[in-house]
């Protein structure tokens, strides 16, 4: 049975690492040349973006079927308008592989089963991703199993 403490700087290192790789992609990224912020379309892209996560938290806390549905529908549109000027909403399924590069944990859950460790609980706010890069990251809840 490995010590808690020891177990606990693995933790922290592993998380360390993370930070970096994410860190680094970052760099990596702003060093590429910025042209799909700076197409007209950009700016739009993140508007529309910011748009639709509004139009599904209307979504998700509408009192009657009939508000739910009639969000929903605008969010389909907003979606399908994103897609149209090629950009595409990060959206993972509970149960995909966390990606440092198109995610960003704000939660942790814990989880007994490790086949779950670091698979996304559940999607809080849709990214975007424009040409290869992730302009706003999913921001979801990961599962994180801790050994006893």
């Amino acid at each position: 049975m490995p010590d808690p403490t020891l177990q606990e700087i693995a933790d922290k290192v592993d998380d360390v690492a993370r930070m970096l790789t994410r860190q680094a992609a970052t760099l990596g990224r702003l060093a590429e040349p910025k042209a799909v912020v700076d197409t007209p379309d950009g700016p739009l892209l993140v508007e529309l973006h910011a748009l639709l996560v509004d139009t599904l938290t209307c979504a998700g806390t509408a009192r009657t079927r009939r508000e739910r549905q009639a969000f929903e529908a605008i969010g389909a549109g907003l979606d399908r308008l994103l897609a149209g000027r090629g950009a595409t909403v990060v959206a993972p399924a509970a149960g995909e592989p966390f990606s440092g590069t198109t995610m960003e944990a704000v939660e942790v859950v814990a989880t007994a089963d490790p086949e779950q460790d670091r698979t996304v609980a559940e999607l809080l706010i849709p990214g975007l991703l424009v040409g290869g890069r992730s302009l706003r990251p999913a921001r979801v809840a990961v599962r994180r199993h801790r050994p006893t």
